[in-house]
């Protein structure tokens, strides 16, 4: 009940806060419609006619019985396009890229991160963190061109743009999972730095276990719920904040929908995105929340 209600006022919240910040963006969706030139009387009309003339409050409630029913519509011409199916369009492409982008993450990090941290203090750990803090730094709207140009222009290996087969998802997952990469391998390192100065793994090592069952079996399977944490919170956040690199890959998915939607004044779209966002980031949230007791049973006792 709890995380209903929690998941309740995150919707209400963001639904209050982007039509607060539509209201403040300058520019009338009339003129994108109409254009400047267009007479008052035409633009009056067409304001009457999308609901636009009606206080604030009134359209939030118009919005969520339309969202609720599947009724929801386009704020702009055509008038008879439909939301929701333009939305379940562009979500699959969105998933498709944050599950790749984690996967990538996940097979750079995991690894780099519990090496570093069983070798700490020598020049293989230096070099791990050094790269990883190398990709924490570099800019996802800067790396996203740089390798259009090395391998889609230079080397001809990977298309530029689109989402028509697995090659045209390479470069935009390599571009969200090198950030995330190098600031999970960080996060793991630190992690198991921690457990390895825990007693049971010393314990471990007096009963003459190998060195990687005491590394894996024990210490990192107790280093994994921060980790999950981190993965949760990326995960939710690669759902809403791969706009950059969609737009620079032109790929078909929320972050590319929700920005046509912006740059036409379309309301209605804006706001569904963003609640479908909302959505997600909550349900990630929860799925990780459930984790914690499968990885520890020592949560779900305290639960």
């Amino acid at each position: 009940m709890r995380r209903l209600v929690s998941a309740g006022v995150a919707l209400v919240g963001a639904l209050l806060l982007v039509s607060l910040f539509l209201h403040l963006v300058p520019g009338d969706p009339i003129d994108v419609m109409l254009g400047e030139q267009a007479t008052q009387v035409d633009r009056e009309a067409l304001r009457r006619a999308v609901g636009l003339d009606q206080p604030v409050h009134l359209q939030l409630w118009s919005f969520t019985r339309d969202f609720l029913t599947g009724e929801l519509r386009t704020s702009l011409p055509p008038f008879q396009k439909k939301v929701l199916p333009t939305i379940g369009t562009a979500l699959p492409h969105t998933l498709l890229l944050a599950l790749a982008s984690m996967l990538i993450a996940v097979v750079l990090a995991i690894p780099l991160g519990v090496f570093a941290a069983s070798r700490r203090g020598t020049a293989v750990d230096a070099a791990a963190m050094s790269a990883a803090a190398a990709g924490v730094a570099l800019p996802r709207f800067w790396l996203g061109p740089v390798l259009i140009i090395l391998f889609a222009l230079k080397l001809d290996w990977l298309p530029v743009s689109g989402a028509d087969s697995w090659r045209h998802l390479v470069l935009p997952a390599f571009t969200l999972g090198t950030a995330l990469a190098a600031f999970l391998a960080r996060m793991t390192r630190a992690s198991m730095l921690e457990a390895l100065r825990e007693d049971y793994v010393t314990v471990a090592r007096a009963k003459g276990l190998h060195p990687r069952a005491v590394l894996w079996r024990h210490a990192f399977r107790n280093a994994l719920l921060p980790i999950l944490t981190v993965l949760g919170l990326e995960f939710g956040a690669l759902l809403g904040g791969a706009i950059v690199t969609e737009k620079v890959f032109a790929w078909p998915g929320m972050g590319t929908l929700l920005l046509s939607a912006i740059e036409r004044r379309d309301y209605n779209t804006v706001r569904a995105t963003v609640l479908v966002f909302t959505c997600c980031y909550v349900l990630v949230n929860t799925l990780t929340d459930m984790a914690y007791s499968l990885v520890d049973p020592r949560v779900r006792r305290r639960a």
